[in-house]
């Protein structure tokens, strides 16, 4: 089609959209077109204000590489990998549910370990947890078998394939439920850390003058055969960014209950006081058990990681 006009670019991509055989890849790509042209009409787009925007897509790659995901911080920094995970879970949005974002540090393989045993595999300051997790159906029923993969952060906020100086694999573990759906194991208290800020998400979170800081949370990825993956983070309620979390990744249903336990025995020797436990649920949801690709494939080599922290201000202009 040759364009007359600004009203005839929508439908001449359209059509052309409109030959592929796909139908799934028709629908997508025909709504994805349909708001994207009307997003640029109704913000009176201007032509440098693309060519910023055609900039920063191009900066998210180039920041990206095989021990960093700039894709995965931006898409939780804007609110889309909530939004993608309760629209698919919980019976397509209908009722609450126990998953949540992958984030960009899960590793495909963990190493197994036995239900009771640390997760902790270099020295890791931090008080001592001692968690108990379920897996259940929707029928309350328990999920035997499970392989369940547990990762976090160390109280530096760093994940080991972040931080050379941490032992290959530190805190993080491979599980399987037994016939009433549980395991439990040893860690860390989870810390809150920030996300970094050296690429394009920094400079979206200096516009908008917001922090850079996810609250202290653990990760868990539940697989089994005739199950949709589960993948979820379980959060500390009084953390103080709990409100504020940088990816929008807290819901009310994964507030975890860290209890904090001083002047008892202990579940473990040579344990000081204060220690915390956690007893959590999991609820999978009927599906296809389907492992997702690792945001990141390898381990970062630079021994200078400190955390780089961004207060919340008011924020200067994002353009460069």
């Amino acid at each position: 089609m040759i364009i007359e006009g600004p009203d005839q670019v929508t439908p001449a991509v359209l059509a052309e959209i409109g030959r592929s055989p796909n139908p799934r890849f028709r629908e997508v790509m025909t709504s994805l077109v349909k708001h994207l042209h009307a997003f640029i009409r109704e913000a009176k787009l201007t032509e440098e204000e693309f060519h910023q925007g055609c900039a920063i897509i191009n900066a998210i790659g180039q920041s990206s590489n095989a021990s960093h995901n700039e894709a995965v911080l931006m898409s939780g920094s804007l609110g889309v990998s909530t939004l993608v995970c309760l629209l698919n879970n919980g019976k397509n949005g209908a009722t609450e549910t126990t998953a949540n974002l992958l984030g960009p540090f899960w590793r495909l393989d963990s190493p197994r370990t036995e239900s009771g045993d640390s997760i902790v595999r270099s020295a890791t300051p931090g008080a001592k947890l001692f968690c108990n997790i379920r897996v259940v159906d929707r029928a309350d029923k328990p999920v035997a078998d499970a392989e369940v993969d547990v990762w976090q952060s160390s109280t530096e906020g760093l994940y080991e394939n972040q931080d050379p100086t941490q032992a290959d694999m530190n805190l993080r573990g491979k599980f399987t439920t037994d016939k009433n759906g549980r395991f439990s194991f040893r860690s860390i208290k989870p810390a809150g850390y920030p996300i970094p800020i050296d690429g394009p998400v920094g400079d979206l979170l200096k516009a908008q003058g917001r922090h850079n800081m996810r609250p202290a949370h653990l990760h868990f990825l539940i697989f089994k055969q005739s199950y949709k993956t589960h993948i979820s983070q379980v959060y500390l309620p009084d953390d103080p960014n709990i409100e504020t979390d940088v990816q929008f990744g807290v819901t009310r249903r994964l507030l975890g209950d860290y209890v904090r336990h001083e002047n008892e025995t202990p579940p473990a020797p040579g344990v000081k006081d204060p220690w915390f436990t956690l007893d959590y649920t999991f609820i999978m949801e009927p599906g296809t058990a389907k492992l997702p690709r690792a945001p990141i494939q390898d381990k970062a080599k630079n021994t200078d990681m400190r955390p780089q922290y961004l207060p919340a201000a008011s924020a200067p202009a994002m353009a460069k």
